[in-house]
């Protein structure tokens, strides 16, 4: 079975011109605040293969769901998220859109901020956000300072003692 595995393997990485195992990487994800972070992640998800120079137009990546989303191509698989919806009140006009996102190159700072979140698994939003999740799960949903933590100074020690020796 190894040595089936390890043809099957070479297989793939000739035909579709890779390289690595078969399944490097594990699963990432990041759980995200919808309302402003939806759409950047659509954004950066479908601009990966850009990114990587695999293609010059997300459009033109086979598995991107950018074809169905900006062109119209029917996917069977695909279901529209509400913040896909509301930008426009019918598919033309949603597609319209959606293409108008990808006219402007995505923030770094956003790409930075989804790399962050998705790779350490924390949660993507604003701070009030991450705090109703930390609070909700009885967990740090973000990355934390490294190192021991400071020591919080006594006041009224530093005033017996002399906080200026």
């Amino acid at each position: 079975m190894k040595r089936l595995g390890q043809r099957y393997v070479q297989y793939v990485s000739r035909t579709y011109r890779r390289s690595g195992t078969l399944w490097e990487g594990r699963f990432r994800s990041c759980l995200t605040k919808e309302e402003s972070y939806v759409l950047g992640c659509y954004r950066y998800i479908e601009l990966n293969p850009v990114r990587a120079g695999m293609v010059e137009h997300p459009g033109e990546y086979r598995w991107s769901s950018y074809r169905a989303n900006a062109q119209g191509e029917a996917c069977r698989v695909l279901s529209p998220h509400e913040s896909y919806r509301a930008l426009g009140a019918d598919e033309q006009g949603r597609q319209t859109a959606y293409r108008e996102l990808f006219r402007y190159q995505i923030d770094p700072g956003l790409v930075d901020e989804i790399r962050e979140a998705t790779n350490g698994n924390y949660v993507l939003g604003s701070s009030r956000f991450q705090e109703q999740v930390a609070k909700a799960l009885g967990r740090r949903v973000v990355r934390g300072r490294s190192g021991r933590p400071k020591k919080e100074i006594d006041t009224a020690t530093d005033d017996l003692f002399g906080a200026n020796r």
